[in-house]
């Protein structure tokens, strides 16, 4: 369900889904907008705007913005010209959208408002920049609301092509985990490990590295720790977080943890109950639970087992084109699960000047349960110290 456009460097082809999946996403977006009362949506480029028409394009001075009418009548895209080429990549041209191309001297603030139903109640991205929004609210005569609500509820709900997608995405980023005795070493440098990675992730089929956390030894407890130059050393314990995008640009998200030699028995004995923890969150995800209640899942077992002061963050978050989104796996989130919510679960222990551990999935909620979209195996994999 994928189409080809444009080039995307050394991965080779941007992909794009079928302008069907785009059309789909078009009008429920104009549905929920007018079930929140609104007259009109205002995407700017960033990840709303991939998800709504495919386009990859990037803010600048010059503003690019989707106006999307309630009504159902057709949206508009008003782009500079120079950016036109740009949109190359789009659903845009199959869409149909009435392309409002403009050039240095002309408002095209005004050709947005030109756009709107009248009267119109506007909502705009989250991301929507304050040198645009700003200018936008004065020729609006009044403050746009956030459309949080409503691309919320669009994007965090996977249709079938996403998840087919994210599959991908976390099949190529175990292939990485699994080569993980190539890179992980002792004598090497964290740095050299992660650029080790990196290039891996790419061959494995990423477009490239979002991330990469090779947390070892002490480094280990600190959660969002990426790469230094600390040597590794026998008997580390080293957390792994690796992740990136899979065309059409959805990204994976896996973290394992190894130890350099056999651990101690108060580190396995440990990271066996973070085992269990995580497990047990990941079997507890199923539709019209809370998200809360996952959180709550994984946390019982390390409080019940003298471990809760060491687990520091939220079990997990959405994923999606955003490697961070709705839903948050966090405690006080009292959101139903539903089919098609994607989103990690993570529990950690950290031990500060010590070592950590963490065990990550992205998970999809699916009628009767979840399904895990990374299988690597979930135990403390050591390798030679």
């Amino acid at each position: 369900m994928a189409s080809r456009a444009g080039s995307s460097g050394a991965s080779g082809s941007v992909t794009r889904f079928d302008a069907q999946v785009y059309a789909t996403r078009l009008r429920r977006a104009a549905e929920l907008a007018r079930v929140e009362g609104l007259d009109a949506l205002l995407i700017t480029p960033g990840p709303d705007l991939q998800y709504l028409v495919g386009s990859r394009a990037q803010s600048f001075e010059r503003l690019t913005c989707l106006v999307i009418p309630a009504d159902g009548s057709t949206a508009s895209i008003v782009v500079p010209r120079l950016e036109l080429a740009g949109l190359g990549e789009s659903a845009i041209s199959e869409l149909g959208l009435n392309v409002r191309d403009w050039v240095d001297g002309v408002n095209p603030y005004r050709l947005v408002t030109d756009a709107l139903p009248s009267p119109a109640r506007t909502a705009v991205a989250d991301a929507m920049p304050a040198l645009h929004l700003v200018p936008l609210a004065d020729q609006l005569g009044a403050p746009p609301i956030l459309a949080t609500s409503v691309l919320r509820e669009l994007r965090m709900i996977k249709d079938i092509a996403e998840i087919d997608a994210l599959r991908r995405a976390g099949a190529a980023i175990d292939r990485v985990h699994a080569r993980m005795g190539e890179f992980l070493k002792v004598g090497r440098t964290e740095a050299e490990v992660g650029a080790a990675i990196g290039a891996a992730i790419v061959e494995e089929g990423h477009t490239g590295a979002e991330f990469i956390i090779v947390g070892s030894g002490p480094h280990g407890a600190d959660p969002h720790h990426e790469v230094s130059d600390r040597v590794i050393e026998t008997g580390d314990i080293v957390v792994i977080d690796i992740g990136g995008p899979v065309e059409p640009g959805y990204n994976s998200d896996s973290t394992r943890t190894y130890s350099m030699g056999e651990p101690p028995t108060e580190v396995a004995e440990r990271y066996a109950v973070l085992q269990r923890a995580q497990e047990q969150a990941v079997a507890a995800a199923r539709p019209g639970v809370s998200a809360e209640s996952i959180d709550n899942a994984a946390r019982s077992v390390l409080v019940d087992a003298g471990l809760g002061e060491a687990f520091v963050h939220r079990t997990g978050h959405g994923i999606g084109i955003s490697v961070h989104e709705e839903p948050y796996i966090v405690a006080g989130n009292t959101m139903a699960l539903v089919p098609g919510m994607a989103f990690s679960i993570e529990p950690g222990i950290y031990f500060p000047g010590s070592w950590g551990a963490r065990i990550e999935d992205i998970v999809v909620v699916t009628e009767d349960g979840c399904e895990p979209m990374n299988t690597r195996p979930h135990g403390l994999t050591v390798l030679p110290g």
